[in-house]
């Protein structure tokens, strides 16, 4: 099929293209200044210990902190008790077309007659679509029912920037809305009010990596924990401190180093956690000696080994192939499915890969046509691959036409891919319509088909409880009851009637178990009158009402 006709209008095409700036290579300036922006503002924005939840220096190595919180606490019980979903970002700009193959369209060869993958280069997902033989690895996936494919994803007006699209991905926006936070950072924001100052005892969100991606950026800073090797981060650990935070003083400043002293002592007390998690199990596949395969299998010990984390992020690097395209891109698709087929080997050998969901996306897709240098520019959509046990094998949205397109000579996206987001929310995280919306910003439809449905969980397992108060033993005091059924950060204040906060009487690291403060209200200088007291723990907020 690679010898069809050519026709003249990939040319038109092209030109149509270059009015795109920044999007080529030729582009020169234009192209380069958009990764300098990229990589200056994700600098900017991700490191230096002044920037909430960023990283910072600590014996010698970096260490990410995070604002830990309970995040899909929700799925700690019922339906989706133990279900973790497992980001893959394939950066750069991952060429669908050539992934997700449409096979004997004279089209595709047309106008690509150089870098098209030919029959005898891929294998059947059906009639009418492969994948080259590189991504072999998945063919079990297919063919027993754990993957789906979602053809041409994308969202309206799309931006060609590998920097603002990240980010429109990420934020879940529309592309003239400039949203500083992630979808799942703004679903922890509205769950949780007090995980920055008295977070739970285990990371919820997890990359692997030396930063966050602003898929977890909430209000107040990053959602996630990032390390890149569970022993490197308890030794970093180790060799830190636990820094004092009752900190005399109410200004922004005393607020700031009081928080980020917060941050750090959590990090440092979490790398036992993790540690412990990563020693607990071991590695039953073979992984593909590549980054991406290394920490796919650090994922797998942290899920056998228990540690409870819900939402994992990995990235492969490469995918902006502008030039002898395929000579790279079938290895990065390789390695990309070697990784995932081995990490769910590997859960698969524990009896752990039926609550485990990968879901793969890209900033954007590619040109159709291949460019001068044997390579493709920044284009549209792309497929999104979707795999876990027992979810069927199907396709979703369309594949991309090819002859009816855009102005630029792209195809017209089929997918938005804020509806893959609403379809795991709902179905997999089994979050409620209305808090899917509210996470995502407004509401979207969910795909039918690519997930079974799911039960919404029972009611939140609090990790901490305010029992009230009564008269102490000794005169003037008024014992304060609170428990705890998980070790963590612990705080115990008194309001104003109008919630301002008069008193700290608790700031520390407490052990699981039931406590009695026994409150003088004349040593803390506290009149008689009417006062609310609050405890924080496990990222969740109690409030009672008391008369002195």
């Amino acid at each position: 099929m690679s010898d069809k006709h050519h026709d003249s209008r990939p040319h038109r095409q092209a030109a149509s293209y270059l009015k795109r700036k920044g999007a080529l290579l030729a582009h020169g300036l234009e192209h380069e200044k958009a990764h300098r922006a990229f990589s200056r503002r994700d600098f900017m924005q991700l490191s230096g210990l002044l920037a909430l939840g960023s990283a910072m220096p600590l014996g010698g190595a970096m260490l990410q902190p995070f604002l830990p919180n309970a995040m899909l606490n929700s799925m700690m019980s019922g339906d989706c008790g133990d279900r973790v979903l497992v980001l893959v970002r394939m950066k750069g700009g991952n060429d669908g077309l050539n992934m997700v193959i449409q096979r004997d369209n004279d089209e595709y060869y047309n106008i690509r007659p150089t870098i098209a993958v030919p029959e005898s280069g891929l294998w059947g997902l059906s009639d009418a679509i492969g994948m080259p033989n590189e991504m072999d690895a998945l063919r079990p996936f297919w063919e027993e029912g754990r993957m789906q494919v979602i053809h041409n994803v994308g969202y309206p007006d799309a931006n060609y920037s590998h920097f603002r699209s990240s980010d429109i991905w990420a934020s879940a926006s529309d592309s003239d809305d400039l949203v500083s936070t992630g979808w799942i950072g703004r679903w922890l924001d509205q769950e949780y009010a007090a995980f920055s100052s008295a977070p739970p005892v285990v990371p919820p969100a997890l990359q692997i990596g030396v930063q966050t991606d602003m898929v977890f950026r909430g209000a107040a800073g990053s959602t996630a924990l990032s390390i890149s090797n569970p022993r490197e981060f308890y030794q970093i650990a180790l060799n830190g401190e636990l820094y004092d935070t009752q900190i005399p003083g109410s200004t922004p400043p005393v607020e700031e180093l009081r928080f980020v002293r917060s941050v750090a002592n959590s990090a440092f007390r979490y790398s036992e956690t993790i540690r412990d998690a990563y020693n607990r199990a071991s590695n039953q596949a073979n992984y593909p000696d590549h980054y991406l395969g290394n920490a796919a299998a650090i994922i797998a010990r942290l899920i056998k080994g228990n540690l409870g984390s819900k939402v994992y992020m990995i990235s492969i690097d490469g995918f902006d192939t502008h030039a002898d395209q395929a000579n790279s891109h079938p290895y990065l698709l390789q390695v990309t499915a070697q990784a995932l087929a081995a990490l769910f080997d590997d859960l698969r050998a524990s009896g752990h890969s039926q609550n485990v969901l990968a879901m793969t996306f890209s900033e954007f897709g590619r040109t159709i046509f291949e460019n001068g240098s044997a390579g493709t520019d920044h284009g549209t959509g792309a497929p999104m691959l979707v795999l876990a046990d027992d979810i069927g094998s199907g396709f979703h949205g369309q594949a991309p036409d090819l002859v009816n397109v855009d102005d630029y000579g792209d195809p017209f996206y089929s997918v938005d891919f804020r509806t893959a987001y609403a379809t795991v929310l709902q179905n997999w995280l089994c979050l409620p319509p209305e808090v899917v919306g509210q996470t995502l910003g407004q509401a979207f439809p969910t795909i039918e088909g690519l997930l079974p449905p799911s039960s919404p969980p029972p009611p939140l397992s609090d990790p901490g409880a305010l029992l009230g108060h009564r008269p102490g033993t000794e005169p003037g005091t008024i014992d304060i009851r609170y428990s705890t059924r998980r070790k963590g950060h612990v705080r115990l204040m008194v309001l104003s009637e109008n919630g301002t906060q008069l008193r700290l009487l608790v700031d520390e690291f407490q052990e699981p178990g039931s406590y009695t403060f026994p409150f003088r209200p004349a040593t803390w200088l506290l009149s008689s009158g009417n006062y609310r007291y609050r405890l924080e723990t496990g990222g969740r907020r109690y409030e009672r009402t008391l008369r002195v």
